[in-house]
């Protein structure tokens, strides 16, 4: 696959960049060349960010529409991206060592999915309400649109996190500049063509592939609104302290280094619960935020429970990402596999047991791929215990009872996912009660669109998806009658 082109989406056409600077994507699992697309420079977010601002305040343009009709246009846009979805699963796939398996399931139907819902509830949401007032006369509660969004996605599920951003600003009115990563451009194309196949008025949502910096210029731009960003905690701290500054609102889905917890009783067959297992701890090879890569396990079963994840790892298919038999893809990057060797020597380096992997697999000479690693033995204040790897790195670590359990869960600086495992999910759900943490799952995982999905602590600030998700791209103004 090689792929080039020359302009950004901008205020609804293909514009020339303002550089002849340029992204050259590398395909993960073959570190060969994938294509070239422009390198996005403070003049193309000018122009982005501008175009946006005009779509915004057109008195007559899609913030004023009614909610029904910017739902027609978010349905036709799902449309157009489902009729690309063997694109969209080759683009990232290649890019980011995404199997392609998982690619099918969480960068095309999951997208159209969540824009479709949020389609829905533009049509059903109430965006104004009257109330009676304390002292007389009645009161108009209106929730409008906040205006331009700066939306920076990372590169681990690029369509799929563009779109936690992309809908719900729709359906508020909002009108949006995309940042993809540089890592995965090329399925942001695909997603501009849609844009443009189906309608959606021009400036609404504009697209510029840039990077670090160009991003930081966005975030502090002064015509942006509201910024809507999913990366590493490091740098969502500097996006906040600089929307603290400037008194912005910001949404942010940072890192995580949740917790599995396997409770006494729980079912530990990988024929009934290793696909549940698999998704909640090494989706995505490792590169995912929610996962559960500390899992907790009771003593009094912690040789079984470490057999069985053991087992996992060890048995899963490791390739080339574009094969629809691998289960564990490349490293997104060379600097990424880097990070989780570095923490695998770490790993060992502090005492933890190795019980599988902690290497590069046996004839793949090209590509980023670490094999599927658990180390069992590990104290949960351990480098490999408290920092996020972002990689196929299990950390098992044992616990006395239920309580010891949970305090171990909440020793953690984040609080993103998390899982119980019990044969009694009614007991599985009085524990994940007391977990601190955004979201939590009993015997699976699954970041549902009608949920709302966030962290706590270092893991974020607000909350996408679900009813709940609209907030964040809505101000409330109240009219005194």
């Amino acid at each position: 696959m090689q792929l080039s082109y020359d302009t950004f989406y901008i205020g609804g056409a293909w514009v020339r960049p303002a550089t002849d600077r340029v992204i050259s994507p590398v395909n993960a699992s073959t570190e060969e060349p994938l294509g070239q697309v422009p390198e996005g420079a403070e003049a193309d977010i000018d122009a982005a960010v501008a175009a946006a601002r005009r779509a915004f305040d057109d008195p007559s343009g899609w913030a004023s529409w009614e909610p029904a009709r910017r739902a027609e246009v978010m349905d036709r846009l799902a449309d157009a991206i489902d009729r690309r979805a063997d694109g969209f699963v080759e683009r990232v796939s290649a890019q980011n060592g995404m199997p392609v398996a998982v690619a099918r399931q969480l960068e095309t139907g999951y997208p159209s999915a969540v824009l479709r819902y949020y389609a829905g509830l533009a049509r059903e949401a109430a965006f104004e309400e009257t109330r009676a007032g304390l002292f007389g006369g009645s009161i108009q509660v209106r929730r409008v649109p906040v205006g331009v969004v700066a939306a920076i996605v990372p590169w681990n599920f690029p369509q799929a996190l563009t779109m936690f951003k992309i809908a719900p600003a729709m359906a508020t009115g909002c009108a949006l500049v995309i940042k993809p990563s540089p890592e995965t451009v090329l399925d942001a194309y695909l997603l501009a063509e849609a844009v443009e196949e189906a309608g959606v008025p021009a400036g609404v949502v504009n697209i510029v592939p840039a990077g670090r910096e160009v991003g930081a210029y966005l975030v502090a731009h002064p015509d942006v609104d509201k910024v809507a960003f999913t990366g590493s905690t490091a740098a969502g701290r500097i996006i906040a302290e600089t929307c603290g500054r400037l008194l912005r609102p910001v949404t942010l889905e940072l890192g995580g280094k949740s917790a599995a917890i396997v409770l006494d009783d729980a079912e530990l067959d990988l024929a009934k619960i290793g696909e549940g297992l698999f998704g909640s701890t090494l989706l995505n090879n490792g590169q995912t935020c929610f996962l559960g890569t500390r899992v907790l396990a009771p003593r009094s079963r912690y040789a079984e429970v470490v057999d069985a994840f053991t087992a996992l790892a060890g048995s899963l298919t490791v390739g080339d990402a574009g094969d629809p038999a691998t289960q564990i893809g490349p490293m997104a990057t060379a600097r990424q596999r880097e990070r989780v060797e570095t923490y695998i020597a770490k790993g060992r380096g502090d005492g933890a047991r190795l019980t599988v992997g902690g290497g590069r697999p046996a004839g793949l000479d090209r590509g980023w791929f670490v094999e599927p690693t658990v180390f069992a033995d590990v104290d949960n204040s351990s480098v490999i215990a408290q920092e996020e790897i972002f990689g196929p790195v299990l950390s098992l670590i044992p616990y006395d009872d239920v309580d010891d359990a949970v305090r171990i869960a909440n020793d953690s600086d984040f609080g993103l996912g998390g899982t119980v495992w019990t044969a009694d999910p009614e007991r599985g759900a009085a524990v994940a009660h007391r977990v601190r943490t955004g979201t939590i799952g009993v015997n699976r995982y699954i970041p549902d669109p009608a949920a709302p999905f966030g962290g706590v602590k270092a893991s974020g600030l607000g909350r996408e998806l679900g009813p709940e998700g609209l907030a964040g791209y809505q101000q409330t103004q109240t009219v005194y009658v």
